[in-house]
């Protein structure tokens, strides 16, 4: 097996997986930096779906799956709670040259939960123990990861971790709050630090497991604190990366710099989504802030229908 997260540089910095927002466009986008994650992730896709779903749907979800080849090492992350499931979709990422394969156990998405899975598996172990080994067998010559939460209701990792690291995953990524906390509370990072030490004390299993830390993490330079802080191999950037393509080269755009990266997103948009809808909106939205006539430009992108709406637009504002 070809474990790409052991020649990673410590700490590594991560994009998350963000559904709408981690698309196919986004990822593009930022494989054309010169500075770029040193992971990157796909949008959580079903694996249910993959395999039940009429060939319309299975698709559409293939859309999901695209990448880049400068987008490299990447990984898919998929939600389940059938281990077959797991395992036969393990298997196609292999088949279609990704890098690595990734379990979603974190997602608070009732609609998701309902199916048991993402942050339901929180409160079944021994499927997620089993869908970790269905991974494992479906896609042998890749690493396999979990992404996931210090608990569900409360924080749990005393008895949550050590579950999940008895099938010597290659990463656990922790966003540092409970499911039932979302993100409406300040990220937890001594939980983190914990986590760390619940992995290097572990008896019983290989200690080759690496733990990534996320949650409100807006720079680099603070996330080098945190990986210090807390003994943490990598940090996982979410929110701060949106229309955010010069957080890893850690400096601030000029005005023209974002007029031109919005045009340039919502060119990669047309080309891998088809549309401007969705979380491309969202990115293109905030790529005017801060910008005179920000709220002008807002106002057309929600209504923009092409490529060629969003161009004039920005016309419109340079003059």
């Amino acid at each position: 097996m070809v474990n790409f997260w052991e020649e990673l540089p410590r700490p590594f910095f991560c994009l998350a997986p963000m559904e709408d927002i981690t698309n196919a466009a986004f990822r593009a986008l930022l494989a054309e930096q010169k500075k770029r994650p040193d992971v990157f992730y796909t949008e959580f896709t079903s694996a249910d779906g993959l395999v039940l779903a009429p060939e319309k749907g299975k698709r559409s979800l293939m859309k999901k799956l695209a990448y880049v080849e400068g987008e490299r090492p990447i990984v898919a992350q998929f939600f389940t709670s059938i281990p077959a499931h797991m395992e036969k979709i393990a298997a196609l990422a292999q088949e279609l040259g990704f890098d690595g394969v990734d379990i979603n156990m974190g997602c608070p998405d009732r609609a998701v939960e309902k199916g048991g899975c993402g942050a339901a598996l929180i409160k079944n172990p021994a499927l997620a123990r089993e869908l970790i080994r269905a991974a494992q067998r479906g896609a042998p010559n890749l690493p396999v990861s979990v992404k996931t939460r210090i608990g569900y209701s409360k924080d749990e990792l005393e008895t949550w971790l050590p579950e999940l690291l008895a099938e010597s995953p290659a990463a656990i990524a922790i966003h540092a709050r409970t499911r039932v906390e979302m993100s409406d509370v300040p990220a937890r990072w001594d939980t983190i630090a914990r986590a760390v030490v619940i992995r290097n004390e572990c008896q019983g299993v290989t200690l080759t497991t690496l733990i990534i830390g996320n949650g409100d993490v807006h720079s680099l330079e603070e996330g080098r604190a945190h990986a210090q802080a807390t003994g943490c191999d990598g940090i996982m950037f979410g929110r701060a990366a949106i229309a955010n393509p010069w957080l890893w080269s850690e400096r601030e755009p000029t005005r023209e710099e974002r007029l031109a990266m919005l045009v340039r997103h919502a060119e990669l948009a047309e080309k891998h989504e088809g549309h401007l809808i969705g979380g491309v909106r969202k990115h293109l939205s905030k790529y005017a802030t801060g910008l005179h006539a920000a709220k002008e430009l807002r106002v057309k992108i929600s209504s923009a229908e092409s490529l060629a709406d969003i161009v004039a637009s920005v016309e419109t504002l340079k003059k």
